[in-house]
């Protein structure tokens, strides 16, 4: 099976026609091949009209556009018995090839207002900025709350910051999908016997000031069924753009 990373044998660029027609697209829009087409490219790994994040960095894939051509694509990605993690517009019917793994309605919110966020009191709790040195933490911390996917290399992705107590990582935001105008706040978590200290709102308020400071426009994904994280999100700013789906699938 023939692959490409970016900059390294990638596929020939797009055909006049579907230049075009992505220049006309949201940004925001199939935002994961975005991402992996423009801003996080280096992250990429490629096939024919497929993309994903090296599995050091995450899950999460796409294709230029839905369809056959599209799965076929990223089954020769994958390979047989690979999984890839996918936002669709529309919950995922089963397609011959592909077992579903798991899924859940999936909410996009931005924060495009122009408005700041609040100003929250730190309640004495110290930001630090997260590294390498911390990776192994942060992945602790991710498997136990479950935010979302979080690799050993997700923090290459952009600014991490975290909060310690006693020395010990107990919450965390920071930046994921990066696409032309755009920065996505991501892996927002808190140790579950440090809950109630309003520590996701502090880190997400730095983590959405420093995002604006570039001249940029904050925004997330939630599962819409998590009505209590999008109730806090909205108090921070955010507004929900869309509604689509997460699905994970596994290449039969």
């Amino acid at each position: 099976m023939a692959r490409a990373r970016a900059g390294a044998g990638a596929p020939a660029p797009h055909t006049p026609h579907t230049h075009t027609k992505l220049k006309l697209m949201h940004p925001l829009d199939n935002v994961i091949w975005q991402a992996l087409t423009t801003r996080d490219s280096q992250f990429a790994e490629s096939f024919q009209e497929a993309r994903r994040f090296v599995r050091e960095v995450g899950p999460l894939g796409a294709f230029r556009e839905y369809g056959a051509q599209g799965f076929a694509s990223l089954a020769g990605l994958v390979g047989t018995g690979g999984t890839v993690g996918l936002f669709l517009d529309d919950p995922y019917e089963s397609r011959v090839g592909w077992d579903f793994v798991v899924g859940a309605p999936l909410l996009q919110m931005v924060a495009d207002n122009g408005i700041g966020s609040p100003a929250l009191a730190n309640a004495g709790a110290e930001l630090i900025e997260l590294g390498p040195q911390d990776s192994l933490e942060m992945i602790e911390l991710t498997a136990l709350t479950k935010p979302g996917p979080f690799g050993s290399r997700t923090h290459e992705l952009g600014t991490y910051l975290g909060i310690r107590t006693q020395g010990k990582l107990v919450a965390m935001a920071g930046e994921r999908l990066k696409v032309p105008g755009h920065t996505e706040v991501s892996a927002v978590c808190t140790h579950p016997e440090h809950t109630g200290k309003g520590y996701a709102g502090i880190l997400m308020a730095e983590v959405m000031r420093r995002i604006r400071e570039r001249g940029e426009t904050p925004f997330l994904h939630v599962r819409a069924d998590n009505g209590r994280a999008v109730e806090i999100y909205k108090r921070l700013g955010f507004r929900e753009r869309k509604l689509g789906h997460f699905a994970v699938l596994r290449k039969a």
